[in-house]
């Protein structure tokens, strides 16, 4: 996809169109695994609203586990890019390397820790026994896939440096596709295999991601390679990356893990849907996220050349083309509420779904600009300042969800309006680290250029 004359890469002659070519796939194998989410979510509601809590506790607590650890990935794109813009494609090769072999040691470990914690998790995020109960069957199984999760994280990471946006495209799309044909035979049984229920949820998708993982491996190797050696040395400079992403990623996994807890708290209907925007939240988040995946690219290729000029251009057409998609994501999701809510949930809750979903709907704008711009600075490697970013929205955003009163009307709606706050907060200083560029932000034009 790229060439070695910078002045020669599509984006200088071209942008909005080599933008959008390199999102559209990446917004594709963004969404299948939410896809997939919802797919779940549609096939467990069958069973009440009991185990679906579960599920959206049990997928809650997973995505808490192992986003943490998505340095792995987003470390890798920027590196393998930054190689990629100064013609040493060797480093970019040993970064992917090193990156996957330590998504598989991660991924077994938070597999084993996992299982020794899950009655203390389950203990907090509910009080019910039979949401435990399903959660803690669904999590059991799900944690074998632990180290699949994190080697396909790193692979694409290393793949997406290299603007090849098409071959993880190929690989999410076929793997979740498995994952769905597979949870429709194993949740409600098929001839003589029987319904496993939430477990067949499960393990539908660790027999998928285990294939994914083998598949994106494989990818890795034709287009780069594999290193001579791991160069366990440099562990230390990813994991350095890898502080800043883990308490930045933490952060927003600690808000999104109290705030599912305050929605199952105020029972299982409110639990059942906050599960199901939630995952359209993640849905909609990764379809956003397109843009930032792409302009990450483009952004370390041109700072790896010493074009900042061109990495800035490239940020702004990212975020011009995020806003119009959150705007076209609200009127959709405005029209579609009612659908939604039909295809999901029982009756009886449509009430409190209507309100909550439209206080979401509404920040998709805002959203956009939030995930477009934590792209741009990922690209620029700009780590710690998306921490501290982080780590300040939430604490924010943790303050509104303790007021929260349990008993108070429309207590599932506030608690969606206080998420559109918490991704607010981000937007204000990604922007501004950019326009007009406060701090020595790597996007900053230099004085002389001004």
């Amino acid at each position: 996809m790229t060439e070695s004359s910078t002045g020669q890469h599509p984006f200088v002659q071209r942008p909005h169109r080599t933008l959008l070519a390199l999102s559209f796939p990446v917004l594709v194998s963004l969404i299948a695994e939410p896809l997939t989410g919802l797919a779940d979510t549609a096939f467990i509601a069958r069973l009440g609203t009991t185990p679906l809590a579960g599920l959206g506790i049990g997928t809650a607590v997973l995505s808490g586990v192992f986003w943490a650890f998505n340095f792995l990935g987003i470390g890798t794109q920027t590196e393998v890019a930054h190689a990629d813009g100064t013609g040493a494609r060797s480093r970019g090769r040993d970064a992917s390397g090193l990156a996957m072999a330590l998504g598989a040691l991660i991924g077994c470990a938070l597999a084993a820790i996992g299982f020794l914690g899950l009655e203390v998790a389950m203990d907090f995020m509910s009080d019910d026994a039979e949401i435990q109960s399903a959660a803690t069957v669904y999590l059991k199984i799900r944690l074998l896939s632990g180290p699949a999760i994190l080697i396909t994280m790193a692979a694409f990471g290393a793949l997406r440096g290299l603007q090849d946006m098409r071959t993880p495209l190929a690989i999410a799309l076929s793997l979740n596709a498995l994952n769905i044909a597979l949870d429709a035979v194993l949740i409600f049984g098929l001839g003589p295999i029987p319904a496993f229920g939430i477990a067949g949820a499960a393990w539908a998708s660790v027999v998928s991601q285990w294939l994914g993982a083998f598949w994106a491996l494989d990818a890795v190797r034709r287009r780069l390679g594999w290193p001579d050696r791991i160069h366990w040395r440099s562990a230390r400079s990813l994991f350095t990356v890898g502080r800043d992403l883990f308490f930045r990623t933490g952060s927003l996994i600690f808000f999104i893990v109290l705030a599912t807890r305050a929605a199952t708290l105020l029972g299982a209907d409110e639990g059942a849907v906050h599960h199901v925007i939630r995952q359209f939240w993640i849905l909609s988040a990764l379809l956003l996220d397109a843009f930032g995946t792409a302009a990450q690219s483009l952004i370390g290729f041109f700072l790896g050349a010493g074009k900042i000029r061109y990495a800035r251009r490239a940020a702004a057409v990212a975020c011009l083309w995020g806003v119009g998609m959150g705007i076209a994501l609200t009127i959709a999701m405005v029209a579609s509420s009612g659908a939604v809510a039909a295809a999901f949930l029982p009756p009886e809750v449509h009430g409190m779904f209507s309100a909550a979903w439209l206080a979401y709907a509404l920040a998709q704008p805002v959203n956009a600009l939030a995930f477009v711009t934590d792209g741009i600075h990922w690209g620029a490697s700009d780590y710690r300042f998306l921490r501290n970013a982080m780590i300040a929205s939430t604490l924010a955003g943790l303050i509104a969800l303790y007021g929260i009163d349990p008993v108070g009307p429309n207590a599932l709606t506030v608690i969606w309006v206080i998420t559109a706050g918490w991704i607010a907060i981000r937007t204000v200083f990604g922007m501004a680290r950019i326009w007009p560029g406060f701090g020595s932000g790597p996007l900053k034009l230099p004085r002389s250029e001004r």
